[in-house]
């Protein structure tokens, strides 16, 4: 089994509240880890449909079946538990419930009107490059590794990337999105988050992509929601500071996982990585998301933010950390350059006393203390982890 980052902080949110909600895309490894973390606790999940039928037609006989508590996994699928649960955690302080499930918007929907101040929430995103490392996975090269992504049942049963990702895209677009919103055709959904693959680590301009998919531009908002809500893809927002009136106001898209960004954008293996058109946005893309699975697994605010002004000045990420910023450029080429400072020394010298030292986090394997700043491997961002 893969150890997960995240198990240390699983266990404290248990100690300390009646319920804990894990949430997290499909297929990142909530079952696993829950089943692992806790294997005392019974374990149900209402995808089986003997269980689902009772937790329905008597939520009550339900949850008495399991007086000391249980996990209930696909927990939306019964959503009527929700205050039943609440009022068995407000009766007995001894009573633990853990809840996870695929689609994190209505569990949260129902945990905010029933649960609130009862709950812990967590989030558990695939594998991170620390992860893979403890564990043996990672590979040095990083077309090989954006190619074949981070879903742990890739690794667990040896799935061929090209076989999982198509598999997985239809799963979600048929068992999640067409419960969630209206779509006629699934094929248009489908088109659109292609479309959205080939803007990665750009802009998002909406009214571009309504005209593209040829639908209208509340539509693809809502849209991006929806993706949002699923961790299929993350929006990250521009860092605003008052040094500057004139900056970007579009957040920029990224994929959760690389993988599925490869597969999303045509490409059939890793050699196609280091010659496509947007290996650096790929690039870019896993350097991003791996900063924010150390957050997560540290259950802390996934603070990072790019910053831009309309002259095109601008830095790949910004961390925020105990009111300090940290400018993080983020460059593909495996050739070291003090040229990849230019951007967030530009950027220090207005943000002034706020921002720290400098980071470059680039393609090649050394890592080098400049006079400009830090220069660090993708596979080794330890002094980005600390922050």
């Amino acid at each position: 089994m893969i150890q997960r980052q995240l198990e240390k902080k699983l266990k404290q949110l248990y100690r300390y509240f009646p319920v804990v909600s894990l949430n997290g895309p499909r297929q990142s490894g909530k079952s696993t880890l829950l089943k692992n973390t806790f294997p005392k606790l019974p374990y149900v999940t209402l995808e089986n449909p003997d269980d689902l039928r009772i937790a329905l037609s008597d939520p009550r006989r339900f949850l008495s079946i399991y007086p000391k508590g249980l996990i209930i996994d696909e927990v939306q699928n019964a959503p009527e538990l929700f205050s039943y649960i609440q009022g068995i955690v407000d009766s007995n302080a001894k009573m633990k419930f853990i809840l996870s499930g695929s689609q994190n918007f209505l569990i949260n929907q129902h945990i905010s009107q029933t649960l609130a101040g009862r709950v812990g929430i967590i989030t558990l995103l695939p594998l991170s490059l620390p992860e893979m490392k403890t564990a043996g996975l990672l590979k040095n090269n990083f077309g090989q590794v954006a190619y074949t992504g981070f879903y742990p049942r890739i690794y667990d049963k040896k799935i061929p990337p090209s076989l999982f990702y198509p598999s997985y895209l239809q799963t979600y677009v048929q068992r999640d999105v067409l419960q969630l919103i209206k779509v006629a055709d699934a094929s248009l959904f489908t088109k659109f988050i292609r479309l959205l693959a080939g803007r990665v680590g750009q802009l998002v301009n909406f009214s571009s992509l309504s005209s593209d998919v040829g639908v209208a531009v509340n539509t693809i908002k809502a849209w991006v929601g929806v993706l949002e809500a699923s961790y299929i893809i993350l929006s990250l927002k521009p860092h605003h500071e008052n040094f500057t009136k004139r900056l970007v106001q579009q957040p920029k898209i990224y994929f959760y996982d690389t993988g599925l960004l490869c597969y999303l954008l045509g490409i059939e293996n890793p050699k196609q990585v280091d010659t496509h058109f947007a290996r650096g946005n790929i690039f870019e893309n896993l350097v991003i998301i791996d900063l924010l699975k150390n957050k997560l697994n540290n259950a802390q605010q996934g603070d990072l933010f790019f910053w831009r002004d309309k002259h095109g000045k601008e830095v790949d990420c910004i961390i925020e950390s105990a009111g300090k910023l940290y400018p993080v450029e983020i460059k593909s080429s495996l050739t070291k350059s003090l040229h990849f400072f230019d951007g967030v020394n530009y950027y220090k010298g207005l943000a002034k006393s706020r921002s720290k030292k400098n980071f470059v986090v680039y393609g090649g394997k050394e890592r080098i203390d400049t006079k400009n700043g830090l220069m660090l491997p993708w596979n080794s961002m330890d002094e980005l982890y600390k922050l």
